[in-house]
């Protein structure tokens, strides 16, 4: 008898969500493999429950009510097949017990997967009989709400070590922008009247001379001003919000198509048709890349938006058709103050990317676009 035809399924399916809507309140994975223990052993007439997890790619015993398995032990061939196929993987017979005396008559296990990545594999063991659909369908649906909120517990965590490494480059920035302001400001001051008056009191070669050093020092100022602005805009930015991203995008496409008339831009509206985590000036994040293609190409230059859909996080890929980002600069370009050989602005840009991105928990990289030129990857999470 199927899942469905059980004369008790519209109960077992009520508890099901219960125990799912309870899972989606955890924590921590840890709480996650409890409750789903807890679940397994309250909802099923089994021997023995074992919820598996993967960490940094490797699948381990989180816990078990089975007393020939530890925390940390190696998945059993039966699981591993599971975990490698991305599918259920029932047995019975001398291949369903851990060891050749064991008097376990069935195994069942199932993946919970989330996108293309099996995140915990959940197992069942049974002295008495085969496992049946009554039973696999059941667990399969358990296994996609462990799946669900291990998932969302590690888009939290990702989050928060973002918040953590972005409070340490603020203290750091902050800082700098005291030691610029109140020590190179005032010194940029003092260098900028002396040069002035020296200018009035020069002719010639020499006026120039002290009109550049004028120059400069202004300059200098008004880089430091930049510095305190992105400072200041950085403490301002507050708990990262579901933002509507198609309009962010058309809104970005349309401000900078009208600066920059060598610029074409391609990209599908509906595409962008999704909800992601991120500040008020997520939009800022788009504009600077964009705009880059423009600034720092000669001639026309194409670029194309498109996104790649992932189950708990989104990619919004900027791929333009200019000169590229060079090798030697790549690791260092999102760094502040950081520029290429041939750049005339200051080297915020897309350090101020960078900061933005992964203040609402995302990342950004860059690498050679399929037309020769320099492709952005945004990875912010899904609403």
């Amino acid at each position: 008898m199927s899942f469905e035809d059980q004369p008790d399924f519209a109960r077992q399916v009520g508890d099901l969500n219960k125990y799912g809507h309870a899972l989606n309140r955890c924590e921590t994975v840890e709480e996650v493999v409890s409750l789903t223990i807890e679940a397994i052993s309250l909802l099923f007439d089994v021997a023995y429950s074992t919820v598996l997890v993967v960490r940094e790619g490797d699948l381990r015993v989180a816990q078990s009510t089975n007393p020939a398995l530890s925390p940390e032990d190696e998945p059993s061939d039966v699981v591993r097949r599971a975990f490698e196929r991305q599918e259920t993987v029932s047995v019975d017979g001398g291949e369903a017990g851990l060891t050749e005396e064991s008097d376990v008559t069935a195994t069942l296990a199932v993946p919970a997967v989330m996108g293309d990545d099996v995140i915990a594999v959940l197992v069942m063991r049974s002295k008495s009989g085969e496992f049946t659909d009554a039973a696999t369908r059941p667990l399969e649906i358990l296994a996609s709400h462990a799946a669900t909120a291990i998932s969302n517990i590690h888009s939290r965590e990702r989050l928060e070590r973002a918040r953590n490494d972005l409070e340490t480059r603020k203290e750091m920035i902050e800082l700098y922008d005291r030691l610029l302001r109140h020590d190179l400001g005032n010194d940029l001051q003092v260098v900028e009247g002396f040069a002035d008056a020296l200018r009035s009191s020069l002719d010639g070669e020499n006026a120039e001379y002290a009109e550049k050093i004028q120059r400069a020092a202004r300059s200098s100022m008004d880089l430091i001003n930049r510095v305190g602005e992105i400072v200041s805009t950085l403490e301002e930015q507050g708990e990262p919000e579901p933002r509507d991203l198609r309009s962010i995008i058309e809104t970005v496409v349309e401000t900078v198509d009208a600066q920059y008339e060598s610029l074409t831009i391609e990209f599908d509206p509906d595409a962008f048709d999704y909800h992601v985590y991120g500040g008020e000036l997520l939009g800022s994040v788009f504009t600077n890349i964009i705009s880059n293609a423009a600034i720092h190409n000669d001639g026309p230059v194409s670029v194309r938006l498109s996104v790649d859909d992932g189950p708990s996080q989104l990619v919004v890929v900027i791929a333009d058709d200019g000169d590229g980002v060079p090798d030697s600069i790549r690791e260092d370009i999102f760094e502040m103050g950081k520029k290429g050989p041939e750049s005339d602005g200051t080297g915020l840009g897309l350090g101020f990317v960078r900061a933005l991105t992964e203040s609402y928990g995302g990342t950004v990289s860059v690498a050679d676009s399929d037309e020769g030129g320099a492709e952005f990857r945004v990875v912010l999470d899904r609403v």
